[in-house]
């Protein structure tokens, strides 16, 4: 799948929904669950893969830093996010600078 910032996807198999915040140039295959990511108007079909169980949180973003990577969870599910078949990792917030 060719992802493009902006887009909206969701999981097959829960209720997970994302945005696409930044992108590869390349293909890369987002999945949800076990499933691949489908696009946010399609009806989910299919059942969760145990192994991908792990969840995803409502206004977190899971990004590939290596590959450019970088979705914007918009509705929480059961389902743990996965690019190339790899659980993409949460994204820790920037610290502030000190205002001493």
């Amino acid at each position: 799948m060719q992802a493009k910032p902006g887009t909206k996807l969701r999981s097959a198999v829960c209720e997970t929904q994302v945005i696409v915040v930044r992108a590869p140039a390349d293909d890369v295959d987002l999945g949800c669950g076990g499933a691949p990511l489908i696009e946010a108007d399609a009806a989910p079909s299919g059942t969760l893969d145990p192994a991908l169980s792990g969840g995803t949180l409502i206004g977190k973003r899971y990004a590939d830093e290596e590959l450019g990577l970088e979705l914007l969870c918009t509705k929480g599910g059961e389902g743990t996010l996965t690019c190339n078949g790899t659980p993409l990792e949460l994204k820790g917030a920037k610290p502030l600078p000190a205002s001493d």
